[in-house]
């Protein structure tokens, strides 16, 4: 009786830890193998009551200083809580704050500017295997960047935009290029606020600077470079990321996938790509397809080449070569525990160092490929980015010499779901027109006639701190239930596809009438995967194209749109959550919340920066109150607009017609 207690037990623990089947699968064997993951990490370790509120200064070694709220108010005015050089919680919490943003926008802008120099070396022709594959799209890059591109071969106009591309991080002055792309009064609102940035390097340095002890004080002043140094990441790293990764791998187009861990084969070398640097993954993609590669396979008893993406790099190489994705963040750990991981292959961000402790257990080889991210006794087979394909090929070869290695530990799940990926911002656009009409129109028309309510990006992290994927989820049905489209990307965009809503029969099941309505017309799911994380760019050229197209007001915070990161994380997904707000769109978070320690900060994030930018922070807990919050504010947005009164849907005989006044 009381092993069944035990056990009962464990099973209500492992049944909060994931909404994912097969996670929790995964999980339960890990226990029977005893393997630590994160979730007993997580479990294990609180985290600490002052840091996550953002309470904690230790940018000097005069601290920490901890600044805890107080518990109860004395009466009068509440005493000043400062540290010890008398910076206040004010100053203290906006520096934490910022800092994310700095080390958020670093990551993505660095990813970036890595692909801008590989860019400029294959427009050069000094990469074999790398070239121009979208040209309509380096045209208009070229464009953006005043290039007369009369008379120039491609390879000119590629070599000139590679290096005007690469010149936008050590920018002095000028402001970017990228930023023109946005509304003009959105434009008009940066200058106002002096919030653009003037290169992508220089305002994350400088908002370091800033935040060293005894430099800037005045949280509102640090908040604006936080700003700045976003919007640098947002309309210039990542938004460059995406386009030169687009002209050398081609820019995707709606294309049939699988994902979840039964995407796993035992007979055959399974490969995991992981990370967010789609510049290897895809020589390797070529690698496991070459002759040699498989014949070498099979000699040694495998069936073939098993090639799986986990994280940002699976969205990259899924939504352009169809390649399956095995999972999110938090299933980096279980992919492992399956047994049949011959190795993981990681290039940058969100890779857990436990994976090498976990592939210990088993046979998996961990190979890391940047030396920017070298993990503690992991093999490291550095990206030779002028030879790449010879690089992708010794890791392969790697992996199939590791498969006879394989234990008798094998146990993959059984549930992958089918996926439609690949909706780029120019794919939205054809599909709403076709190609001689190409056009948001029909989307702006649907939003404003009241079959669609609005817009919401939903984006992010997962965060072992929830319960793996349900926040994610619970939060997009309720969406899609009121008539909200939803563009996804990274990790949560994963959440969708393993649920099933990533696929056109989706609206039917879950979507509302008039949602559903429009996606079957189009032939679209309720929820448009729109790439990995430095694609949410993708995001703000698509909210643009809708201011552009007329109807819904003239700038970004005029749209019916918010956007959400249910199950953040990372320091990436505050970089990603400032660029929206300071391009006007209002933005809440999930899990908690850096700045909750200080109410005066916070009164200025979640209300103050709409006064200024049109754009805001909030928080939420439930995913249900963050839907209705969500929905409330596109309400808001559609009454400003005139359009929230409900429209009788009239079918005009010729009588009717021939009364209507001619335009």
């Amino acid at each position: 009786m009381a092993d069944e207690m035990k056990k009962t037990k464990e099973e209500k623990v492992n049944s909060l830890l994931t909404v994912c089947e097969a996670s929790q699968e995964m999980i339960e064997k890990a226990k029977a193998d005893g393997v630590s993951l994160i979730f007993d990490r997580a479990e294990a370790m609180k985290p600490c009551p002052i840091g996550v509120e953002g309470s904690c200064c230790r940018t000097c070694a005069m601290g920490p200083c901890r600044l805890p709220a107080p518990k109860k108010k004395a009466e009068g005015e509440e005493k000043k809580r400062v540290g010890v050089c008398g910076a206040t919680i004010e100053t203290i919490t906006a520096r934490n704050f910022v800092r994310m943003i700095a080390g958020g926008s670093a990551s993505h802008s660095d990813h970036g500017r890595g692909v801008a120099e590989v860019f400029l070396l294959a427009a050069k022709g000094e990469i074999p295997g790398y070239g121009v594959k979208d040209v309509p799209k380096l045209l208009q890059l070229a464009l953006d960047f005043g290039i007369d591109i009369e008379d120039m071969e491609i390879e000119e106009i590629a070599i000139k935009v590679g290096e005007l591309a690469g010149a936008e991080w050590g920018k002095q002055e000028g402001g970017l290029v990228m930023m023109k792309r946005a509304p003009l009064k959105r434009q008009e609102i940066w200058r106002k606020y002096d919030l653009i940035p003037r290169g992508i390097d220089r305002e994350i340095v400088e908002l370091m600077h800033r935040t060293h002890m005894g430099v800037d004080q005045d949280y509102k002043n640090l908040i604006a470079q936080g700003s700045r140094a976003a919007l640098a990441d947002g309309w210039g790293g990542s938004m460059l990321a995406t386009e030169l990764q687009d002209i050398l791998f081609g820019t995707p187009v709606p294309i049939k996938g699988s994902i979840n861990l039964g995407v796993l084969k035992e007979d055959e070398i399974n490969i995991i790509v992981h990370g967010h640097d789609p510049l290897l993954s895809e020589m390797v993609v070529v690698a496991t397809q070459e002759p040699d590669m498989i014949a070498f396979a099979k000699s040694k008893g495998a069936k073939g080449i098993n090639l799986a993406g986990m994280c940002c790099t699976a969205n990259e190489i899924l939504m352009r070569h169809g390649i399956p994705i095995a999972g999110n963040f938090l299933q980096q750990e279980l992919a492992i525990v399956t047994g049949v991981i011959d190795a993981m292959v990681v290039d940058v961000q969100c890779e857990m160092q436990s994976i090498h402790d976990v592939a210990q257990c088993y046979h998996t080889e961990i190979i890391t490929t940047s030396p920017k991210a070298k993990i503690s006794g992991a093999r490291h087979i550095q990206f030779e980015e002028h030879n790449p394909l010879e690089t992708a090929k010794e890791i392969v070869r790697a992996a199939i010499e590791n498969f006879p290695k394989r234990t008798s530990k094998i146990k993959i799940p059984g549930q992958k779901c089918d996926t439609v990926v690949g909706f780029a911002h120019e794919t939205i656009n054809y599909l709403l027109g076709g190609m001689f009409r190409a056009s948001y129109k029909p989307l702006n028309d649907n939003i404003i006639g009241g079959r669609i309510r609005g817009i919401a990006g939903v984006v992010g992290c997962n965060n072992a701190r929830t319960v793996h994927d349900q926040a994610h989820l619970t939060l997009i049905k309720e969406l899609i239930k009121n008539d909200v489209i939803v563009l996804s990307t990274g990790c949560s965009a994963m959440a969708c596809g393993k649920a099933g809503l990533l696929l056109p029969e989706a609206a039917a099941q879950y979507a509302g009438s008039g949602l559903a309505e429009v996606c079957e017309a189009v032939g679209i799911p309720p929820v448009l995967h729109m790439g990995s994380c430095v694609d949410n760019s993708r995001i703000l050229i698509a909210a643009t194209a809708v201011v552009k197209e007329g109807g819904l007001g003239d700038d970004i915070s005029d749209l019916p749109a918010a956007g959400c990161a249910p199950e953040w994380m990372s320091e990436k997904a505050v970089a990603i959550g400032q660029y929206f707000v300071a391009s006007g769109v209002y933005t809440i978070f999930g899990t908690t919340f850096p700045t909750v320690g200080c109410d005066v900060l916070t009164e200025y994030l979640f209300k103050g920066l709409e006064q200024e930018v049109g754009g805001m922070w909030d928080f939420a807990t439930d995913p249900i109150e963050m839907a209705k919050k969500m929905i409330t504010h596109i309400d808001k947005k559609r009454k400003a607009l005139g359009i929230d009164k409900a429209r009788e849907r009239v079918l005009y005989d010729m009588a009717m017609r021939r009364e209507l006044e001619a335009v």
